[in-house]
């Protein structure tokens, strides 16, 4: 039986890519029939790597529940908490680091796209953060997690430190980690920007569609989305596999990022939607991937702002996966020390 493992920081303005890209699949992973338990967690420890406000994370944390709950994940099948209320993840943390290499680190992309030239400046806390990642995963021996492809680099790093652990001590304690990735739209783009990834720290409202957002809104945005000068490609654009060629995407970003949302919005292939716009203007395009986004995202909106509103409910949905999670937690990391020689 697999063992699912996978998280969303609480960074405030949740969007669709968050949706598309992680909680869609999380409902999804709910109806399989070969899973044993699953971990939805809110990673407030990872979110700490750079500064955050206290109230304001905590007012987060409860919203990011909401959205898990309101997109259809049902706390009585899956165990929803968050990060900081289960010791044990920052415990394996400590003993990953021990067996974590620092070569390793060097060759994680994210650290240094995310401190940039000041990286002397940057948290040990960011550093470490794919090493925290692990310690998540580990710490239920989970071996399926749904991930984008810009946290696979971090994957395989799990997976290595799994690897070490085992041969160091010579045991096949942790199981092999495999990525879940789904859909056609795992990485969502910047509406503004189709080469950069969508991102709830972009300054531009108008780069990212917010699943609080309400018809209008939406509607505006999409219709103000960056696009070229060329009708819709058809079929030609598309590989014999059905993604689009590598050619399209760098010269066609934009176009490229608004049918890969209509795919991940209407559950289509990219063969479906290029057939379906082919040769027409953007405007079309927009007004149906509009119509689309509102369909799917407005009542999930509705749900959450009711939702925000009984933060006694969240609490308690927090608390009661906090609960189980720590129980499960805690047993592995016993037989962990128990092979390490400090029990």
């Amino acid at each position: 039986m697999d063992s699912i493992f996978s998280g969303v920081q609480p960074t405030g303005n949740l969007h669709i890519g968050n949706y598309f890209g992680a909680i869609k699949n999380f409902v999804e992973i709910q109806r399989r029939e070969n899973i044993s338990k699953t971990y939805y967690c809110v990673v407030d420890l990872h979110t700490i790597t750079v500064w955050q406000d206290p109230e304001q994370l905590k007012k987060e944390t409860l919203e990011t529940a909401a959205s898990f709950i309101a997109a259809g994940i049902d706390p009585k099948k899956s165990i929803i908490f968050n990060q900081s209320r289960v010791s044990s993840h920052a415990e394996l943390a400590w003993i990953l680091n021990c067996i974590c290499r620092i070569g390793w680190l060097n060759r994680m992309t994210q650290f240094k796209e995310k401190a940039g030239k000041n990286k002397e400046k940057a948290s040990v806390g960011l550093y470490a953060y794919p090493v925290l990642m692990a310690s998540d995963i580990l710490s239920y021996k989970s071996n399926l997690v749904p991930v984008g492809d810009d946290q696979k680099q971090h994957l395989e790093l799990a997976r290595d430190i799994a690897n070490k652990f085992n041969h160091d001590y010579k045991v096949e304690f942790f199981p092999e980690i495999k990525p879940l990735i789904f859909g056609s739209a795992t990485r969502v783009m910047s509406l503004r920007d189709g080469q950069k990834k969508m991102s709830k720290s972009d300054e531009s409202e108008f780069s990212r569609i917010n699943l609080l957002d309400d018809k209008d809104t939406i509607r505006n945005k999409i219709k103000k989305a960056k696009t070229d000068s060329e009708s819709i490609m058809g079929l030609e654009a598309l590989e014999d596999n059905g993604e689009f060629k590598t050619d399209i995407v760098v010269q066609r970003p934009e176009a490229v990022n608004l049918l890969n949302i209509l795919c991940a919005a209407e559950n289509i292939s990219k063969k479906e939607a290029v057939s379906m716009f082919s040769g027409k203007n953007f405007s079309d395009l927009k007004e149906g991937l509009s119509d689309s986004l509102i369909s799917k995202i407005i009542p999930i909106g509705t749900e959450m702002k009711k939702m925000i509103t009984d933060k006694k409910y969240l609490s308690s949905v927090l608390n009661t996966g906090a609960e189980v999670a720590e129980e499960d937690s805690k047993k592995n990391l016993l037989e962990i020390k128990n092979i390490i020689g400090f029990n």
